[in-house]
């Protein structure tokens, strides 16, 4: 676990000490703020829970693509530098590589989320709303921002560059929020399948809504593990290759 921090701690100092990061948290906030103000806002009259879970809804894109841009560089940026080889010769396992540096990017939404709660803050100026339904919508946030990090870690496992890795990742993010509509034409128990594997349509709006489902929190930790443990078998594979 040491080991797992130590890595943790080195690429979230990268973050904080290069461009990149201010840039994707201040697009995100930026982004939400215009969101929030014109579609969970919006000019007509809305109970304060719908606003909420509005701005829920349309946050969570801007999660997803926070996560793809941050760890869309963790391994890929290595393998640019010539750097990567230095990992191979220090006392760090494939998975403790791999573990940290999620760990990283997960540690940067969480500040990425903190610091928008005074969007939401903003509806008890003239409303009221659930301490609850604001604490299981941010939950949504982390974790769909976490689930499509550890696609795109993956996909930088097995990228050559940054940019690769950016599109291979995002093409992979596609294919499970559009599983919903594929879920919609076909039958059982294919049906059942995509529609479980959908990353969004399902399994997002009831945190949304303030509800929080035990199966809702093992799919997202399920894919998360899932793209991890791939990432570590690539670099597991790679060390073998030589």
């Amino acid at each position: 676990m040491a080991k797992v921090l130590l890595v943790a701690r080195r690429e979230l100092r990268a973050f904080f000490s290069t461009w990149m990061g201010y840039i994707i948290a201040a697009a995100a906030l930026f982004i939400e703020g215009l969101l929030f103000n014109a579609y969970a806002v919006g000019s007509s009259p809305k109970l304060s829970a719908e606003v909420l879970s509005d701005y829920f809804y349309f946050a969570s894109g801007i999660a997803m693509v926070a996560g793809i841009f941050l760890a869309m560089r963790l391994i890929a940026e290595e393998k640019q530098n010539g750097t990567l080889v230095l990992f191979y010769t220090s006392p760090i396992s494939e998975r403790q590589l791999i573990y940290g540096k999620f760990l990283s990017v997960f540690a940067f939404l969480v500040v990425i989320q903190a610091l928008s709660l005074y969007l939401p803050a903003l509806i008890f100026i003239n409303g009221k709303i659930s301490f609850g339904h604001l604490a299981s919508g941010y939950l949504a946030l982390i974790l769909i921002g976490a689930a499509a990090a550890a696609i795109s870690l993956f996909a930088s496992a097995i990228s050559p560059n940054q940019l690769v890795a950016g599109v291979t990742g995002t093409l992979f993010l596609v294919t499970f929020l559009v599983l919903w509509m594929v879920a919609d034409i076909v039958e059982a128990p294919f049906k059942e399948i995509f529609g479980y594997l959908a990353i969004h349509n399902r399994h997002f709006p009831p945190f949304s809504q303030g509800i929080v489902h035990t199966r809702d929190l093992v799919y997202y930790g399920s894919v998360i593990v899932f793209f991890l443990e791939c990432s570590v078998r690539v670099l597991e594979a790679r060390r073998w290759r030589g």
